[in-house]
């Protein structure tokens, strides 16, 4: 190991705030789909293709990001990925100045393009700079970073314009996105500046003479004969779609059931799932291991989902958070359940995962399409299938392995 991990507080300082970048630029597109919604007068499966375009970058550009990062470093990887998004949201203001939806969804694509680059260098990142077993409180750290940043969009912006959600048309975009550019580019230059060593994952050195010995990896010659990593992925893609949902869809529910100040009702998700990183940080692994973490996250996800669409939808609405506290700790626990014992492989399996993420672009889609045929309340049905798989992954599926 090239890095002496017991000097991670700098490290963790400068990735939390990637992680809230992260959160602030997925946390647009909450805002968006009502916006798009009233100017372009579009369905609202046609609008959840925003969100499908900021997720597709992750199924195209996964791999290609981990050879970058092979290329030229975690850092300048995460750099690079900050001067992406300065692009993507110079292109959201050529969109709103053409009321163009066709542009709309290329700034969405490059703007996932460049969550794709940035996810790709700090998730793998931050599960390896430390003990594996405890990757997942290090994660709950960051998450707290991401999740907090969802809503700050939607109420910077409504700040900032000062109109109300449903009164907030493309053309009053203009003015926020540019100050979003200059913080993007800012951004950029701090990660290239910061004071981040790189890291190797245990055995990830296929020169190790360790390597060679160590019976998980050495008869293996594709990442693909990793049945726990496999099904992690699957697992991943159903997480990421489902929390987009829980994330991404509640200033339009709120607007959909007639609830005024809709742009505040973003809170509620990103509440639920801090209250769960900071159970996960005092939690783990001192008292509960990451797949036990995964399970309780599960069942309390599946009961929050039922809750959701079988309550009156005024009250309805809150138990969103109850299902993104089920949703708070799937990443942490995912992730390094699903990268174990790669060994050599870590970086192409963590390149899958990143991959894996198209579910944010499937999940949210289907229903936006579920609420144009069955109303916004019945279109919370998606997440129970989605819970139950993850929580059958916590239980037995990350503990397939291949002799």
């Amino acid at each position: 190991m090239s890095f002496n991990r017991n000097n991670t507080i700098i490290p963790l300082s400068f990735i939390g705030i990637m992680f809230f970048a992260i959160g602030f630029a997925l946390g647009i597109n909450s805002l968006l789909v009502p916006v798009l919604q009233g100017s372009l007068e579009i369905s609202n499966a046609a609008s959840y293709l925003i969100i499908a375009a900021t997720f597709i970058p992750f199924l195209i550009f996964g791999y290609p990001a981990g050879l970058t990062i092979k290329a030229i470093g975690y850092k300048k990887t995460m750099s690079l990925s900050f001067f992406i998004f300065a692009i993507a949201f110079y292109l959201f203001i050529l969109s709103a100045n053409d009321s163009s939806f066709t542009l709309f969804l290329l700034a969405s694509f490059v703007s996932g393009a460049a969550n794709a680059y940035l996810q790709a260098s700090v998730n793998p990142y931050i599960t390896i700079l430390g003990p594996l077993e405890s990757a997942a409180k290090r994660i709950s750290i960051m998450g707290i970073c991401n999740k907090l940043a969802w809503p700050i969009p939607s109420i910077f912006i409504v700040w900032l314009i000062g109109k109300d959600v449903s009164a907030i048309g493309i053309s009053d975009l203009e003015s926020p996105f540019r100050i979003i550019i200059f913080a993007f580019i800012f951004l950029g230059i701090i990660a290239l500046l910061a004071p981040l060593p790189e890291v190797k994952a245990e055995g990830e050195d296929s020169s190790s003479s360790e390597t060679a010995d160590d019976s998980c990896t050495s008869s293996k010659s594709s990442v693909f004969q990793f049945p726990h990593l496999l099904l992690g992925c699957v697992a991943l893609f159903l997480y990421v779609g489902v929390e987009t949902v829980s994330l991404g869809t509640l200033v339009d529910y709120a607007n959909s059931i007639g609830l005024s100040g809709a742009a505040n009702y973003a809170w509620i998700a990103p509440i639920g799932i801090v209250i769960g990183y900071i159970c996960g940080i005092i939690l783990i692994p001192r008292y509960i291991n990451q797949a036990t973490a995964l399970k309780i996250c599960s069942i309390i996800a599946i009961a929050g989902s039922l809750l959701v669409v079988m309550t009156p939808s005024h009250i309805s609405i809150y138990f969103v958070s109850l299902m993104a506290l089920g949703c708070s700790l799937m990443w942490p626990a995912l992730w390094p359940l699903a990268i174990a014992d790669l060994g050599p492989f870590t970086k192409t399996g963590s390149s899958l995962l990143i991959m894996a993420m198209f579910g944010g672009a499937v999940i949210p889609t289907v229903y936006g399409w579920l609420k144009d045929s069955y109303g916004p309340q019945q279109a919370y049905w998606l997440c129970l299938p989605c819970f139950l798989f993850i929580l059958y992954y916590a239980m037995y599926g990350c503990k397939i392995r291949t002799k």
